[in-house]
C-alpha cells in the first residue's frame, strides 16, 4: 500500500564537481522495517542519509519521507524523522534531563505533562533511567550515544535514521545499543547506516549494499533480506560425509573426491576433516544458480557408500559484501593475501 511508503528514492544522485558521491540509486523503504544500509567507506552512504535528513540537497533525482519531498517540503520531512549521526549532537555541561527537555523546546513539544510523558517515554525505552541527572560530561561513549537516541525518539518518530551510531562504542556498549535499536524497531521503521557486518545480521530483516566498485559512484549493488543476497552470491558450498558400504569398505579421501568432482555443476572438491575415523568428509563448491544436493546424494548411493551428511551452505554476508564492493584487482589482491 502507498500509506506504508516510507522512504521512496528514484535515480538520487549527488555530484561535487567531477566526482560522483551517489550515482542514480532507487529503493523504497516501508513502514516496519528494520533496514541496514551496508557500503565500504567513501561509497556513498552517510551522503544517502544526510540528503534524506535534508542536511544537503542532491544533484539530481527523487528522494521523499513519508510522501514529502526532501528538497521542495524540508521541514515536513524533519517533523516526521528522528536522526542520529555517528556523534550524537550533545551539550556537555547539561544533565541529561536538562538536554532532553531542551530538545522538546526544539520539536516544539508543548511543555507540561505533554513532555513530560515524551520524556518518560524514552528514559524506559532508552535506559536512561540510572544516569538521568547526571551530566552528560560524565557519562560513557555508549550512555551517550543512548542519550543521543533518546533526542531521537523523543517526539515519537515513525521513521529513526541512524548514521554509524556504534562507531566509537567498545563491544559491550555496541551490543547494548543494538538489543535496544531491535527492541525500539519493532513499532517503526528504522535505517541503519553502517560498514559493520555483524550489525546488520544482529538487528536487521533487509540489508542494502551500496558500492563504488572500480572507482564509479556509490550504487545499489544488492537489496532485500539477508538469506536471500546470501543465496543470489556466486557460490554455494556443500558439506558431503560418506561412510562405508554394506560390504564394510570405507572409501579413500581420493575416491570421494573423484565421485563427487564427476557431479555436473560441481566446480571444485576438497577433502574436510572427518568427524572420526568411520567417515571421510569433503567440500564441493558450486554455482548459485543450481541446487545439486540431489545429483551429490545419488553419486554416494552409486558408489554403495552410506551418507551420513549433506549440508548445503549459502556464502557468509562479509564474502557476498566483499565480492560486491571490491573490485576485481583489489579482489585479486585480497585473495592472494
Amino acid at each position: 500500500m502507498a500509506s506504508d511508503l516510507m522512504i521512496h528514492t528514484k535515480g538520487l544522485t549527488k555530484r561535487y564537481d567531477e566526482f560522483v558521491a551517489v550515482d542514480r540509486i532507487s529503493f523504497d523503504v516501508h513502514r516496519g522495517e528494520v533496514v541496514g544500509f551496508l557500503g565500504p567507506n567513501g561509497a556513498g552512504k552517510s551522503t544517502t542519509m544526510r540528503i534524506l535528513t535534508c542536511f544537503i540537497s542532491a544533484t539530481d533525482g527523487v528522494a521523499k519521507v513519508h510522501g514529502f519531498d526532501v528538497f521542495e517540503e524540508p521541514l515536513e520531512v524533519r517533523k516526521r524523522i528522528g536522526y542520529l549521526p555517528q556523534r550524537a549532537p550533545l551539550y556537555p555541561e547539561m544533565t541529561v534531563h536538562e538536554y532532553l527537555d531542551f530538545c522538546g523546546d526544539l520539536r516544539q513539544l508543548a511543555s507540561g505533562e505533554t513532555r513530560k510523558k515524551a520524556v518518560r517515554r524514552v528514559v524506559e525505552v532508552c535506559g536512561l533511567r540510572s544516569f538521568y541527572t547526571k551530566e552528560i560530561r560524565n557519562l560513557s561513549h555508549g550512555q551517550r550515544q543512548r542519550v543521543g537516541l533518546g533526542q531521537a525518539l523523543l517526539h515519537d518518530p515513525s521513521l529513526l535514521i541512524l548514521d554509524e551510531p556504534t562507531a566509537d562504542l567498545d563491544p559491550n556498549e555496541k551490543r547494548e545499543f543494538l538489543t535496544y535499536l531491535r527492541d525500539i524497531g519493532e513499532n517503526r521503521t528504522v535505517i541503519l547506516s553502517t560498514h559493520n557486518i555483524s550489525e546488520v545480521e544482529y538487528a536487521c530483516t533487509r540489508t542494502l549494499i551500496i558500492s563504488n566498485k572500480d572507482g564509479k559512484g556509490g550504487r545499489i549493488a544488492a537489496d532485500g533480506p539477508i538469506e536471500a543476497i546470501r543465496a543470489g552470491s556466486g557460490t554455494v558450498r556443500y558439506q558431503v560425509a560418506a561412510g562405508a558400504s554394506a560390504e564394510g569398505t570405507l572409501p579413500t579421501a581420493a575416491q570421494l573426491r573423484d565421485a563427487l568432482s564427476a557431479v555436473k555443476g560441481a566446480t571444485s572438491v576438497r577433502e574436510l576433516a572427518a568427524p572420526d575415523a568411520r567417515a571421510v568428509k569433503a567440500e564441493v563448491v558450486g554455482s548459485k544458480d543450481a541446487d545439486i544436493r540431489r545429483d551429490l546424494r545419488d553419486a554416494i548411493a552409486g558408489k554403495g557408500w552410506d551418507l551420513l551428511e549433506l549440508r548445503r551452505e549459502l556464502p557468509p554476508l562479509e564474502d557476498v559484501f566483499r565480492e560486491l564492493t571490491l573490485g576485481s584487482d583489489r579482489r585479486d589482491r585480497a585473495a592472494a593475501a
